[in-house]
């Protein structure tokens, strides 16, 4: 039975996998290679002055960390560097790499519990340079402030998401988890600093991380699930008033502009005399200044010129004529005589 089930265990082992990301990952022992390393190898690193501090009250834990794994690790206060090297001891031939992942966290400012997991098998760093991304410095910061968010919250999203710690300091974002963690980190960053917000990879994550809880949704496609991010030009580009008009090209070198001799050889002042010559410029500039004299004469007598009579003031007089030619001047005579004798005949009646 027991050498049945082996045998079946292998073969599980050599078939395809569903999903690479849920393998574990045989741990290395000391028995894997009893015999050690061969070659010594070792990797340094630059730290800032501001770190030095921090890293002088954290080294005996780190090198009582590394100890344990048979490496070394030196403090160079005076050069400013960190140096990890391996020994005769070492039977780990991948932990040199680990541990150089290890300082150079350190001096990106990441605390050292948080570092000390890169040395973990399933766990791995990256650090991610965001300084060159963006050439624009306001616009640098105000998306690197993204990343992190109002009062961090940004930031403990997406380490909540993606089970990975992230710092981000000055031109870098370093971040430490699983490695699955870490490529979606590297995504939300690199599109981050591309002017894609990160609360859409946010959004994703969780919608994914529920419908992976959905047997029934296990095997589907999820695009129709997930957020679709569209660029929005909302300002347009300004053009400039004066368009230049780009000329079909040719080959061929424009023509040479006429010089002063070429002009007065096709006029005919070439062969001109010099009092000729100077007579017909005079006779040129008085008939300028005759032409602009009248122009101002007419500038200075606009003023006096009466306005022109509107169409409507013309009309009005014309019926006002025509009233007083249709009045009947007897029959208006005829008028007020009645009228007179009506007053008198009253006046009678009322003193009787």
């Amino acid at each position: 039975m027991s050498s049945g089930d082996e045998s079946g265990d292998e073969k599980k082992a050599k078939g395809p996998v569903d999903n690479a990301w849920a393998m574990k990952i045989p741990e290395f022992k000391k028995q894997d290679n009893p015999h050690g390393v061969v070659e010594e190898s070792s990797f340094a690193t630059l730290f800032p002055r501001y770190r030095e501090k921090y890293l002088r009250e954290a080294w005996p834990l780190v090198q009582k960390t590394l100890s344990e794994y048979n490496l070394k690790a030196e403090l160079d206060v005076v050069e400013g560097s960190m140096t990890v090297k391996t020994t005769r001891q070492t039977w780990d031939p991948y932990i040199i790499v680990k541990a150089r992942d290890m300082i150079k966290l350190m001096a990106r400012s990441v605390p050292y519990e948080q570092a000390i997991k890169v040395l973990l098998d399933d766990v791995g760093a990256d650090i991610i340079k965001v300084g060159n991304m963006v050439r624009n410095r306001d616009r640098f910061v105000r998306r690197r402030q993204r990343i992190i968010g109002p009062n961090g919250a940004t930031l403990k999203a997406i380490e909540l998401l993606t089970n990975c710690y992230v710092l981000v300091q000055g031109n870098t974002v370093a971040a430490v988890g699983p490695y699955k963690g870490l490529q979606q980190v590297h995504r939300i960053v690199e599109d981050t600093m591309k002017n894609i917000h990160p609360i859409y990879h946010v959004k994703t994550l969780m919608i994914k991380r529920e419908l992976a809880k959905d047997p029934k949704l296990k095997d589907e496609n999820w695009e129709r699930f997930l957020p679709k991010f569209t660029h929005k030009n909302l300002s347009k580009r300004k053009e400039p008033k004066k368009k230049k008009i780009k000329k079909p090209y040719t080959p061929f070198p424009p023509p040479m502009p006429e010089s002063k001799v070429d002009k007065e050889l096709a006029s005919g002042e070439y062969f001109m005399k010099e009092a000729d010559r100077k007579a017909k410029k005079y006779l040129e500039k008085k008939e300028k200044q005759i032409v602009a004299a009248k122009a101002r004469e007419e500038k200075r007598n606009a003023s006096f010129i009466p306005p022109a009579e509107s169409p409507d003031s013309s009309s009005k007089a014309k019926q006002d004529e025509s009233t007083n030619k249709e009045v009947d001047v007897e029959k208006l005579k005829k008028k007020v005589k009645r009228l007179q004798n009506k007053m008198k005949k009253r006046q009678t009646t009322t003193s009787s």
